[in-house]
């Protein structure tokens, strides 16, 4: 049995190498890319039982390379296989100031997005500990806003913890949309975590992070939520108590994927037993860590995420 199972699309991320334009690269780096997945490998990792990823995928070489990746670094892959739709993909061009990273989505038409609750196994739901999935995932399809709010039903209703990462992407869908959808989804999630951008730019809410996560936590009755504040840190709500944790100092070499790096170290140490405080410091440390790692999963053990978290503790005592 699974201790956390995360479900949404996986594509392929294509890269030129060394920072080289689109338009001239005789070659691209080929990586799994897919913030649930993501989030599976780094509570994986960092925890002590098996993460499994579930999701439907097309019957292809592309769906298999998928497939294979995440399976090498450690999860189990529950996937739906099909012979209609395709493998989404997603070119990223990385380049420094002014230039910036520039992310083309090429998904429409994936698999995924037609990906309906009969299809997957709903039993490794039901048996997991908690639940996983992201506001990317409705985004995608009228299906999958469906399929999602079911499965988020499915583990509520069996016991099952459900988190869930607001990840709100304006290439998707507005904010508008989003809002309307995704506050239809908190009745039956347990720790939602999101941006304060997005806290205040989709659902409309003012304040501070700590006014923002108390309102989240009133109106709609989480056990936790934590905002994230970029290079500021982030702020749990948890059982009306309110804790702060900074951003570790890091050199950034991919910042893609250090949300899901976060994430997935927060869950892990707090199905772990660990508290609310202690699973920050090991969220926060993950993430500083992915930021030093090209590709957007957190390939780091516990022992690189505690010396980081060590080292910091013996400059405070200082």
């Amino acid at each position: 049995m699974s201790e956390i199972v995360t479900f949404g699309e996986t594509m392929l991320r294509l890269s030129p190498p060394d920072q080289r334009r689109l338009e001239e690269t005789r070659e691209l780096e080929v990586r799994a890319a897919g913030a649930e997945s993501n989030v599976a490998v780094a509570a994986q990792r960092l925890g002590s039982a098996p993460a499994t990823w579930t999701s439907k995928l097309p019957d292809s070489p592309l769906g298999r390379r998928v497939v294979g990746e995440l399976e090498g670094y450690g999860i189990d892959a529950d996937v739906v296989w099909s012979d209609e739709g395709r493998q989404g993909t997603y070119y990223l061009e990385h380049g420094g100031k002014p230039r910036g990273t520039n992310v083309i989505y090429d998904r429409s038409d994936a698999a995924v997005t037609t990906a309906e609750t009969g299809e997957l196994d709903t039993g490794l739901i039901e048996d997991a500990e908690l639940f996983f999935t992201t506001g990317i995932t409705p985004a995608l399809s009228d299906r999958l806003r469906e399929t999602t709010a079911e499965l988020l039903e499915t583990a509520a209703e069996s016991g099952t913890k459900t988190a869930f990462d607001f990840n709100y992407r304006g290439k998707l869908w507005s904010p508008d949309e989003a809002a309307d959808c995704l506050r239809g989804l908190f009745p039956s999630i347990d720790v939602l975590v999101v941006a304060a951008r997005d806290a205040r730019n989709v659902l409309g809410l003012e304040g501070e992070a700590a006014e923002l996560g108390t309102e989240l936590a009133d109106e709609f009755g989480f056990e936790t939520v934590i905002i994230t504040r970029g290079a500021e840190g982030a702020l749990a709500w948890n059982d009306g108590e309110i804790v702060e944790q900074p951003s570790y100092e890091t050199e950034t070499l991919d910042p893609i994927g250090t949300g899901d790096a976060f994430t997935g170290a927060f869950l892990a140490r707090r199905l772990e037993g660990e508290d609310v405080a202690t699973a920050l410091e090991y969220a926060a440390a993950t993430a500083a860590l992915k930021r030093t790692i090209p590709g957007d999963i957190a390939l780091v053990t516990r022992e690189e995420v505690e010396s980081v978290v060590a080292e910091d503790d013996a400059e405070i005592s200082r």
